[in-house]
């Protein structure tokens, strides 16, 4: 994706003349953002105006420049008028129709209200436009609105109009907020453009090839207050609108400005810019985007006093001083899975579409039925998933249907084909027979318009098969969270290196970069560094360039802990003395105002603070919120004395018994203990004598994300 270098913004207009010489309302005004000092031009007729957009734009991509071109007329219709119209669902299909009938001359003379009543010709009953002047209404298009849309297979407004309230339905074609005349005397200029520039042009929520030239429907009124408020003594309204919106876009964080272009329905279209009127309005005034607040210097601060902190207690601080650090970005489908949900996603078509069969069988109408035994005859054809029956079945009659296939009309019951004698013309079967029976009702497992997933879920595989059936291409999520581990000590070396006396192998950083990936997270791998301040020093500067930074060894108050020292005097260090085994120590600091979670040296202790403290710290500023581990309640397949003054959490397993089995030695340096277990056990603060077969509280591996 590269950011726009122009953003320009047009105020179109209806008129069937030319407007007037000396500047005025209701006329086509256009804006352009981006070379320093705003550009606001005012044009007379529709084909002046696409006269000088070409040229602009020619300029522009000569000059290798990318242009964001916003026009404020819808650029679809609602969902099932395109197919109604040319057959298809294609909007490009409705345009290239709209663009053959429509007749626009240099003048502005035009046919509009000809072309609309030509369409509404097109359905048995009054078509679904109106507006025009009442010299000019007939029995094809009446000068005010009295349709009922019901009748039609689309609504009376996109789904867009019924988030934006204000918004107009784009049928409407005469006085105020005549969304429709614009429309109609807009897309063949839109179409024009499309003609000139070819694959150098794209539109958006349809296509999404990068292009230098991007076309997009706006409405200004989404800011309309600091549009307002912005409005210049004796400038034209029209003239601010698209000035300020301009201004707006080309101050837009270009991320976030091709994650609104991302949105939006593929038939229908979509408002650049919808829902974030808020952002939207910052940018109008200039201002830097929203971003989450930093952490406060003494974040991680105990209150004075605290010297033992209960595990529970410390997860709450730890919980209370955190906040989401990841910004929103919208991706395919494709790029999901895994990822955190930055706002409810909503279905954009329902499931099933359309009443539909769930057996292979007849259908017909269970008014015609009754007890003992049935007779109905065979209509000619069938219904096919996909290949619906286009008539309708009398009553009294059956049809053959197969599961998934549309029910027609005149079918609310469908008998199992098992059920019923055969032959080429009728069928017969024993009643009765349940009203609706074998039938999928319309959206009874969701509909268009419903919130499928909450904001700050993680994406699972089954969840892209909900999206997908919902008819989204792409979602909503947070960008993935970066996260820098480091090891520090003289004693250690990389696995594969030849230890030195004394020396061991680093088993902190393999094990710390799979439990960040298994979570979802990048990984900043800043190595292993000796006991050398400098180095230690420079690798947490590295880590400041991202999320979070989890070392290991080096925390304590030793004289070679190097990383506690630096973090006491330049990073405000917190070391949290936990009551907890394994584990007890735990470094909480900022460095550069990213926090870093200094984990122990040892392995089984790393592991287990990472497990109990890291995870949920970053789930929570990764958007998915405090996280806690799935807690089973299983018989104990050992006896135990545990005192008083900390949580305990051995290593465990499930033996073939369903009891929890414990690890031959507690001891926190057994590293082959953290392979064979598949979990933890929770032993509580409080004292406890356990004896085979109580109940203890087992922590699986896999409730960890693992």
């Amino acid at each position: 994706m590269t950011a726009f270098d122009r953003f320009i913004m047009v105020d179109w207009s209806a008129r069937a003349a030319p407007s007037p010489a000396t500047p005025a309302a209701d006329a086509i005004w256009i804006a352009i953002a981006g070379y320093g000092d705003d550009i606001v031009s005012y044009h007379r007729t529709r084909h002046a105006a696409t006269a000088y957009l070409t040229e602009v734009l020619r300029e522009e991509c000569a000059a290798g420049r990318r242009c964001l071109v916003g026009f404020d007329f819808p650029f679809g219709y609602p969902k099932g008028f395109a197919r109604a119209v040319t057959g298809s669902d294609d909007p490009f299909a409705l345009w290239g129709e709209l663009a053959a009938r429509i007749k626009d001359g240099t003048d502005n003379a035009n046919d509009r209200f000809d072309v609309a009543e030509e369409l509404n010709g097109l359905f048995d009953s009054a078509g679904p436009f109106w507006g025009c002047p009442k010299g000019r209404a007939s029995a094809g298009l009446d000068s005010r609105k009295s349709i009922d849309y019901s009748q039609f297979p689309f609504a009376e407004r996109r789904r867009i109009e019924t988030v934006i309230a204000k918004a107009q339905p784009v049928w409407k074609l005469y006085t105020t907020g005549s969304v429709g005349s614009q429309t109609l005397l807009g897309i063949p200029q839109l179409v024009q453009l499309q003609k000139e520039f070819g694959a150098d042009l794209s539109v958006r929520p349809f296509e999404t090839a990068d292009t230098p030239i991007v076309l997009a429907e706006v409405y200004p009124s989404l800011i309309g207050a600091e549009i307002g408020a912005q409005q210049e003594e004796d400038e034209i309204l029209d003239a601010a609108q698209v000035r300020v919106l301009a201004k707006a876009m080309s101050y837009l964080d270009p991320v976030r400005l091709a994650a609104m272009l991302a949105e939006g329905d593929l038939e229908e279209g979509w408002i650049l810019g919808a829902g974030h009127e808020a952002e939207l309005t910052r940018a109008a005034r200039g201002e830097p985007p929203l971003l989450p607040p930093v952490f406060k210097d003494d974040c991680f601060a105990l209150p004075p006093g605290i010297a033992w902190t209960p595990v529970s207690e410390a997860q709450e601080r730890l919980r209370q001083a955190l906040h989401v650090v990841a910004g929103p970005q919208t991706v395919p489908l494709s790029h999901a899975l895994g990822r955190v949900t930055a706002a409810d996603a909503v279905a954009k078509a329902s499931n099933p579409g359309a009443a539909n069969a769930a057996v292979d069988g007849y259908g017909f109408s269970s008014e015609a039925i009754g007890d003992g035994p049935q007779l109905l005859p065979l209509v000619c054809g069938r219904a096919v998933a996909g290949q619906p029956f286009k008539g309708s079945v009398p009553k009294g009659h059956a049809i053959s249907i197969l599961t998934g296939a549309t029910v027609p009309a005149g079918v609310d019951t469908v008998v199992l084909q098992e059920d019923c004698s055969v032959e080429p013309d009728a069928i017969a079967f024993h009643g009765p027979v349940k009203p609706g029976a074998n039938r999928r009702r319309a959206g009874e497992d969701f509909h268009a318009g419903q919130t499928i997933l909450g904001a700050g879920h993680v994406i699972r595989p089954a969840d892209l098969a909900l999206l997908s059936a919902a008819g989204l291409a792409e979602i909503s999520v947070y960008r993935r969270l970066k996260v820098a581990i480091l090891s520090t000590g003289d004693e250690l070396v990389d696995p594969g290196q030849e230890p030195g006396e004394g020396q061991i192998f680093d088993a902190n950083r393999p094990m710390l970069a799979g439990l960040l990936r298994a979570w979802g997270h990048e990984v900043l791998d800043l190595g292993r560094k000796p006991d050398d301040e400098g180095a230690i020093r420079d690798a947490l500067d590295r880590g400041a360039e991202v999320d979070a930074i989890l070392t290991s060894g080096g925390a304590s108050a030793g004289d070679e802990d190097h990383i506690s020292r630096i973090l006491s005097t330049e990073g405000n260090l917190s070391s949290w003395r936990i009551a907890i085994k394994p584990g007890r120590p735990l470094a909480l600091a900022l460095w550069k105002g990213k926090p870093v979670f200094g984990l122990p040296g040892n392995p089984v202790a790393a592991m287990v603070c990472a497990l109990l403290f890291a995870r949920p710290a970053l789930s929570l500023m990764s958007g998915a919120g405090w996280t806690q581990p799935m807690r089973m309640k299983c018989p104990a397949g050992f006896s135990k004395s545990k005192r008083h003054g900390r949580a305990e959490y051995p290593r465990a397993r499930l033996g073939a018994d369903g009891r929890v089995e414990l690890f031959k030695s507690e001891g926190s340096g057994r590293i082959s203990g953290l392979s064979w277990a598949e979990g933890l056990v929770e032993l509580p603060f409080e004292a406890q004598e356990i004896e085979e077969g109580d109940l203890v509280t087992f922590l699986p591996y896999a409730g960890f994300g693992l």
